[in-house]
């Protein structure tokens, strides 16, 4: 059971940044990849990006490009995002997720983290 733990949310103001980060106990061919979701009061949980293990490959979602950076660090197993230019918009619970597929479109969590809230005032 692969566990994930995440850190870095809080309040700031529109335009501020912030980093998260996810530290996953173990890699695994389940956990190929790592992302991040996020999920507003009374929206659906929504992909944001995702960085896999080997190669490094990355997605986003389009409302979060040239915002926000997905990037990783092998040796202590642990995913960053790197959060700029927020907005109130993006308010959410943001939760670490792992998984053998995760794409922008194709998103399949195996692995999810507690959650850490994000919140930008304006």
């Amino acid at each position: 059971q692969v566990q994930l733990v995440e850190s870095g949310g809080g309040l700031v103001q529109a335009g501020a940044s912030l980093r998260l980060s996810c530290a996953a106990s173990e890699r695994t061919f389940s956990s190929a990849a790592l992302g991040w979701f996020r999920q507003a009061p009374g929206k659906e949980r929504e992909f944001v990006a995702a960085i896999y293990w080997t190669g490094g490959t990355t997605y986003y979602a389009n409302s979060v490009k040239g915002r926000f950076t997905i990037s990783k660090d092998n040796a202590k197993n642990t995913v960053y995002l790197q959060m700029n230019s927020l907005k109130p918009e993006d308010t959410a619970v943001y939760y670490c997720a792992a998984g053998s597929r995760m794409t922008a479109t194709n998103a399949q969590p195996n692995y999810w983290g507690q959650g850490t809230q994000v919140t930008v005032s304006s």
